[in-house]
C-alpha cells in the first residue's frame, strides 16, 4: 500500500515562489512516474508536471519554464518549484504516482497565488 502525504502549499503573492512536496512510503514498491496535477473550483483537473524513472520530464505550456519538477529517490520525495506564480496557478494541487503497485492520489494541497 502506497500512501501519499503532499505538504507546502499556502498563500504566496503573484511573482513569489513555493515548493510543493509529496513523500512515498508503504510496502517496497518501484516508482515509475510521479506527476503533479491542478484543479481548480468548476474546472477539469489537468496535468501540470511528470517526472518518470527513466529521466524524461513534461510541462504543461501553461508552466513551462516557470515549474520545476524534481525527485529525491533516498527519500522518495518529488517537489514541485513554482517561480513566476501567477493569479492562474490559483488551485489545489495534486501528487499522483505510478508504481509497480498501481496508481496512488495525494490528498490534495491548496496554493492560491494573490495579485
Amino acid at each position: 500500500q502506497v500512501q501519499l502525504v503532499e505538504s507546502g502549499g499556502g498563500l504566496v503573492q503573484a511573482g513569489g515562489s513555493l515548493r510543493l512536496s509529496c513523500a512515498a512510503s508503504g510496502s517496497i514498491f518501484s516508482i515509475y512516474a510521479m506527476r503533479w496535477y491542478r484543479q481548480a473550483p468548476g474546472k477539469e483537473r489537468v496535468l501540470v508536471a511528470q517526472c518518470t524513472s527513466g529521466g524524461s520530464t513534461y510541462y504543461a505550456d501553461s508552466v513551462k519554464g516557470r515549474f520545476t519538477i524534481s525527485r529525491d529517490n533516498a527519500k522518495n520525495t518529488v517537489y514541485l518549484q513554482m517561480n513566476s506564480l501567477k493569479a492562474e496557478d490559483t488551485a489545489v494541487y495534486y501528487c499522483h504516482v505510478q508504481t509497480n503497485r498501481g496508481i496512488t492520489w495525494g490528498q490534495g494541497t491548496q496554493v492560491t497565488v494573490s495579485s
